[in-house]
């Protein structure tokens, strides 16, 4: 778990209770301040340029908790950067919203609901792969998808396209993650230890060019939705993070690929600055093309999160030269030790609390969610596609592994067989579905279109 960096913003606590109580009178303003604030204004922009036709967007601000009580409502705004076609973009931008509502229990608070949002994307992303490679399709999609519910943000990713969140006093947080094996020496050895190949193309002369891809199908990514002919070494167990933003409120910027490979996260930030989010979606897009030129679908929503009636553009407060802090929560740290805190520390009045962080490939880490939360959700329904069990069917996401000689393999949480074997398979313990199992390092005409 990543530490909180920067001046004024302290150190985020640890699961086993490094963190400090706030005092009573802190709390007490909080809660009125809330109170009084209410839920954010959203505003939202898109704009996009294609060159493939495969980035598919998917904006809805009126989703809610709880069927026909507007009080419960949430946003969801999900980026699908699609490659070898667009069908897995299209499968997921249709089923992946259902599948992850369909793994939280029903009956739950709202502090009930967020708590429980990271294990149910998780499982929304395992059914939605699971779904589509049973239509033995070879397209694959990354996916960004992102959740707001009041000033709490929710963000899921597999791929290589971005969300970046910047606040209220300008300091720049990195929401999700980027699983392109060239930035990520822990995803090539986890492909490798379960079975693939990782190296680069070879020219006809020996030489070597372009990114660091995986053999067979020659992916430059380790997690996507999809991508059956590479292999189940290519999972689609997201890093989600969940933070907390001041009711002085934020940007969100959300990009393809397309405008990542172009412009810093503070080029982007800096050409859209005291715009209104649709213009400022539209800035950052041209800019990336005036950069690099149109080579590949360039997409982005930006999305502001302002104080009830303030229509304003989104502006960040001033830094001095030199203070501008990159908030990055997720590199260079191993994800063992998840954090979900009902009470973190208390920053300040434009602090991003850091609720949940984890981008674990390990399924059982990752369903296995820490008490009391674990108690929110049923034990004889498989954690995955939510499929009810009899007694004694179900089997432990903790069967085969090391913790599985300290633990009751009856004790959940509880996969149905088929969900099992979809786990034993991206862990490298089962064959894999891909068509290809001969060709690793092919020559430039047979990678896979991405």
């Amino acid at each position: 778990m990543s530490s909180m960096v920067g001046a004024g913003t302290g150190q985020a606590g640890s699961v086993e209770g490094d963190w400090m109580m706030p005092p009573l009178s802190l709390l007490l303003k909080r809660e009125v301040t809330s109170e009084k604030i209410g839920k954010p204004d959203i505003l939202h922009g898109l704009a996009s340029r294609s060159k493939k036709g495969e980035d598919l967007t998917f904006l809805k601000t009126e989703c809610q908790r709880v069927p026909g009580n507007g009080a419960t409502t949430f946003s969801v705004f999900a980026l699908f950067d699609g490659h070898n076609g667009l069908a897995a973009a299209i499968f997921a931008k249709e089923n992946l919203l259902n599948n992850i509502l369909c793994a939280i229990p029903s009956g739950l608070t709202r502090d009930e609901w967020l708590a429980a949002l990271p294990r149910a994307l998780v499982a929304g992303f395992v059914k939605t792969d699971k779904d589509f490679q049973d239509k033995a399709e070879p397209s694959g999609t990354t996916v960004t998808f992102v959740i707001i519910d009041g000033w709490a943000v929710t963000v899921a990713s597999v791929g290589d396209s971005r969300c970046i969140l910047e606040s209220a006093d300008g300091s720049l947080y990195l929401l999700s993650a980027d699983h392109r094996l060239d930035e990520n020496k822990e995803e090539v050895e986890r492909v490798t230890a379960s079975g693939g190949e990782v190296g680069r193309l070879y020219l006809a002369c020996g030489a070597e060019i372009g990114p660091l891809r995986c053999w067979p199908g020659g992916l430059c990514l380790s997690r996507s939705i999809g991508d059956v002919d590479v292999g189940e070494f290519i999972i689609p167990i997201p890093h989600v993070k969940q933070v907390k933003l001041s009711n002085a409120g934020g940007r969100l910027i959300i990009s393809s690929d397309g405008v990542w490979d172009a412009l810093t996260f503070e080029s982007a930030l800096n050409c859209s600055r005291g715009h209104p989010a649709d213009i400022a979606a539209n800035k950052i897009v041209k800019e990336a093309v005036l950069v690099k030129g149109l080579r590949d679908d360039t997409t982005c929503i930006v999305v502001d999160l302002l104080p009830p009636e303030n229509i304003s553009p989104f502006v960040s407060q001033p830094k001095k030269k030199g203070m501008r802090v990159l908030k990055n929560m997720f590199q260079k740290k191993p994800y063992d030790s998840p954090s979900h805190l009902l009470v973190r520390n208390y920053f300040g009045p434009y602090a991003v609390e850091e609720l949940f962080e984890d981008g674990s490939a390990a399924l059982a880490q990752r369903l296995n969610m820490v008490y009391p939360i674990c108690n929110m959700f049923k034990l004889l329904v498989c954690a995955v596609c939510q499929v009810e069990m009899k007694p004694g069917e179900g089997i432990s996401v903790h069967a085969g592994s090391l913790k599985s000689g300290r633990v009751c393999l009856w004790e959940g949480p509880l996969l149905c067989q088929s969900c099992q074997f979809k786990k034993e398979a991206m862990e490298g313990k089962r064959p894999s579905r891909s068509k290809y199992k001969t060709c690793f390092f092919p020559t430039c005409h047979a990678v896979k279109g991405y």
